[in-house]
């Protein structure tokens, strides 16, 4: 499994399901840079039933992701008419009906590829021939890029493994925090609680005019402050 994190995004033009009923032929992630930050996500296939889960749960939090300027990119490996006739369904028949942020249709398997996250393989036969082993179909990765087009933050489920969007919702909080401040984030923080002041700022000066809240030396290597946008 390939690690993203730090680099570029891979970048593809391809066909996709937009605002719950348009299908556009030259979808691209790059349409965001400079602008916003990216929740792209895959799942392994409409019309089952983890996966309906997920996508419902995203739009339910969809004014939440818009509040942080993010903004949600499904993608599978099914064609964009599959993704449109699964919009199109009722919610209580097994569709995602309502969902409206855009779906990518990777019916190539390229995207899945270039992201790592494609369940089967290529391989060659006896004969030297390319044959496919395996379910066609992505993991439940996801990946979180920043405006400047870099992945900064992945995770990578198995299929059963559906995800917590609350999660997701903190990992963006936390990158747009620490993006923004010299703080890190300790474990298990939450929106609101203390953050940990980077080793780096040692003068006095400058951690007043940083942090006029004050901070607290928990440790020698550990120093706490409240939350810089509070």
């Amino acid at each position: 499994m390939s690690v993203l994190v730090g680099k570029q995004a891979p970048v593809f033009n391809t066909k996709a399901v937009v605002n719950g009923s348009e299908i556009v032929t030259d979808f691209s992630l790059k349409q965001y840079e400079g602008e916003k930050y990216v929740v792209f996500f895959f799942y392994p296939a409409d019309f089952t039933f983890v996966c309906p889960t997920e996508l419902i749960a995203f739009q339910e939090k969809a004014a939440e992701f818009e509040a942080r300027n993010t903004v949600l990119v499904g993608a599978s490996t099914d064609s964009a008419f599959s993704h449109w006739k699964w919009l199109q369904t009722p919610q209580n028949q097994g569709g995602i009906q309502g969902v409206n942020y855009p779906l990518v249709a990777d019916h190539s398997l390229e995207i899945s590829k270039a992201y790592d996250v494609l369940a089967g393989e290529e391989v060659y036969d006896e004969e030297g021939n390319i044959k496919f082993v395996g379910d066609p179909e992505a993991y439940r990765g996801l990946f979180l890029i920043d405006k400047s087009g870099v992945v900064r933050h992945q995770v990578v489920n198995d299929m059963p493994l559906g995800r917590s969007v609350e999660e997701i919702l903190r990992v963006i909080d936390s990158l747009q925090l620490t993006d923004n401040y010299k703080v890190a984030t300790p474990a298990n923080w939450q929106d609101g609680e203390d953050v940990v002041i980077v080793p780096s700022i040692k003068d006095e000066a400058e951690l007043k005019e940083r942090f006029p809240k004050g901070y607290t030396a928990v440790k020698p290597y550990l120093r706490l402050t409240p939350q810089p946008n509070k």
